[in-house]
């Protein structure tokens, strides 16, 4: 196999653009303003598991198949959690990267990415079900609603790059729960941050002369209301046969499963205009569009989503509340992502020997120069 440069990435979950500052993160930084670095768009939903897909596979929704962190097959009825490699269309670049003869490592917070994205990978570690060996090694890891876990993540990182010179690409996935926990400028998010720069640090340091590419898979935006669109329509005599925040996921106490973006399958397509027209008259709605237009607007697989895309404004999210309640505002320090309006996030390359063929704009172009060294 011919020699290829190692490769670090960092898919920091939820790194709105507005927690990059020199105070917070000055490595980070520096990397920036050395290599290429730009912000960029998410990709829609701006949920994890659509953009981690589109990140890792360096492709749209519509190729990779990912739409949603939840699913409903509408034929079968069956819905659950969208985090097995059965639902991925398309190989990874972690795949790829071993199918052509090198190593590659999968390390994440969020043992869902490690059922998602970790088929064929030399090593996957998941911090939130640590070996005993790496918690003998490292000190048990901290728990998933905490900070903490992905400063122990990048600790396993920089052990993993010194020991392990054989890995070519290592994939750090955090969790976003200090995001949802802390706007920017908080002191307990600020000192999380600084940490999390410090040992991306250390671990460029163990990898002499590897790449360095980051970016975030949304935004985070502070959310006052929330509307459980099942019980909305039936209150107005147009039930349909289900609503789903792409927002809902195992981890209730990030956002409790609450995002910007929901899709609706409606018992009959004549019900169609009907209950576009009552979404769009519901405060906090910005925008309804049919499977169509929205597949074609996002690039999403159109045989994954709904009838409708419903998308919240700024403040508006979506998800399912106690019976009886179809809104609820929600607290001042309540914050969530899934809209249009976390869209941007920052997007760093560094130190890498295939340039970018045109200019990246979204999140999902990030590793297409190691798609280049891995294809050719």
């Amino acid at each position: 196999m011919p020699a290829r440069q190692r490769a670090v990435v960092a898919m920091i979950d939820g790194l709105d653009p507005a927690y990059v500052t020199e105070e917070t993160m000055p490595v980070f930084g520096r990397l920036a303003a050395e290599g290429t670095s730009r912000v960029v768009q998410a990709v829609m939903p701006t949920v994890t598991n659509v953009n981690n897909a589109g990140i890792s596979c360096a492709a749209w929704p519509a190729e990779h198949g990912i739409t949603g962190n939840y699913f409903y097959d509408r034929v079968s009825g069956e819905q659950g959690y969208m985090e097995d490699s059965r639902f991925l269309l398309t190989p990874t670049l972690l795949a790829r990267v071993t199918a052509a003869g090198g190593k590659a490592a999968l390390l994440t917070a969020k043992k869902k990415t490690a059922s998602l994205l970790g088929d064929g990978a030399t090593l996957v570690i998941a911090a939130e079900e640590p070996s005993a060996e790496l918690a003998a090694r490292h000190g048990a890891a901290p728990g998933i609603y905490s900070a903490e876990i992905n400063h122990w993540l990048w600790q396993v990182a920089a052990d993993l790059l010194h020991t392990r010179r054989d890995l070519d690409l290592l994939y750090v996935h955090t969790t976003d729960f200090p995001m949802h926990a802390w706007a920017p400028g908080h002191p307990r998010s600020s000192s999380h941050l600084r940490r999390l720069d410090e040992l991306i640090g250390a671990a460029i340091a163990a990898a002499p002369g590897a790449a360095f590419f980051a970016t975030a898979d949304h935004g985070m935006n502070a959310k006052d209301l929330v509307y459980d669109l099942n019980q909305a329509l039936a209150n107005r005599d147009r039930p349909v046969r289900l609503a789903l925040s792409t927002e809902k996921d195992r981890y209730v106490r990030h956002h409790r499963t609450f995002g910007g973006t929901a899709w609706v399958w409606l018992n009959r397509a004549a019900d169609e205009d009907a209950v576009a027209s009552l979404l769009r008259g519901l405060p906090g709605v910005e925008t309804v569009l049919t499977r169509d237009d929205a597949a074609q607007l996002f690039h999403l697989h159109p045989g994954r989503i709904g009838d409708l895309a419903v998308l919240g404004d700024v403040s508006t999210v979506f998800g399912d509340l106690p019976e009886g309640q179809e809104s609820e505002m929600l607290p001042a320090e309540y914050r969530s992502h899934g809209s249009q309006h976390e869209m941007s996030v920052p997007l760093v390359a560094w130190n890498n020997d295939h340039p970018y063929l045109g200019t990246p704009e979204h999140n999902k172009d990030l590793l297409t120069p190691l798609l280049t060294a891995w294809l050719r």
